[in-house]
């Protein structure tokens, strides 16, 4: 069976797309930086699917991450087949000199490292002719606020990027699809238990697996972007239309 690897596999959406990957078959290699929770990702999910999972520890904000990770893949005789680019990371925060380096680690986690990944295994995929890449990119790619400006902007590239990049691979039998998610109910955002529940019985939240299983399918059918729940249709056009002095306001009652 061929090989998926998923970046942040060991907890949350990551470990969720890991999951339903093994649950069709696939061997797993999961990549992420807490190396705990990988070992206990990769175990449980040996044991329940009967597929080979390879756990590996690798900061993915690091300059020469991506040349690392396929250099490993060579060296363990890993011929990645799907690759889902799903490594985050999340703070809202008005930006001050303190944050430089936050800031540069969300912009080589989301915008370098993911470019790399994508044309260096691509590159390979494309010379084999099939594979896949998926590519999570955010709602918030549409909503240029302030306390999510580096997020925002970050995600912004990568659903640009993986639209492009979609038309680059399409002749030579390899699928690009982008995933624009609107809130999922996982610890990036460091919300309660509570505020999680409140969210998803309110419609404004997606639990992960529902998420998945519908980037999954985008996928199967090599769909371009996708931008699942209503939140994708309102929300961006009732931003635009906010007044200045109304964001203002409300950002100075929040920051």
């Amino acid at each position: 069976m061929s090989w998926a690897l998923v970046t942040g596999a060991s907890s949350g959406m990551g470990l969720r797309y890991a999951s339903q990957l093994a649950a069709r078959g696939h061997d797993i290699l999961l990549v992420s930086n807490q190396q705990e929770q990988l070992q206990t990702a990769a175990s449980e999910l040996s044991r329940k699917y009967g597929v080979k999972t390879v756990p590996h520890y690798q900061d993915l904000s690091a300059p020469d991450a991506a040349g690392q990770l396929v250099s490993f893949c060579r060296e363990q005789g890993i011929e990645v087949e799907i690759l889902v680019n799903n490594a985050g990371m999340f703070f809202f925060k008005e930006l001050q000199p303190e944050d430089e380096h936050r800031v540069d680690t969300m912009m080589s986690l989301h915008t370098t490292t993911v470019t790399k990944l994508s044309m260096l295994f691509g590159n390979e995929m494309r010379l084999r002719g099939h594979g896949h890449i998926l590519i999570v990119s955010s709602l918030a790619a549409t909503l240029p606020m302030p306390g999510i400006t580096i997020y925002a902007a970050t995600k912004a590239y990568l659903k640009s990027f993986g639209r492009s990049f979609y038309f680059e691979m399409q002749p030579y039998g390899v699928g690009v699809t982008t995933v624009c998610p609107p809130a999922v109910a996982t610890p990036l955002y460091n919300l309660s238990e509570k505020l999680l529940s409140l969210g998803v019985r309110c419609g404004v939240i997606w639990t992960p697996d529902r998420l998945v299983r519908r980037a999954l399918r985008a996928m199967d059918h090599n769909r371009r972007c996708i931008k699942p729940g209503l939140m994708n249709l309102y929300l961006p056009v009732l931003i635009a239309i906010l007044p200045k002095c109304l964001v203002n306001h409300l950002w100075n009652k929040f920051k």
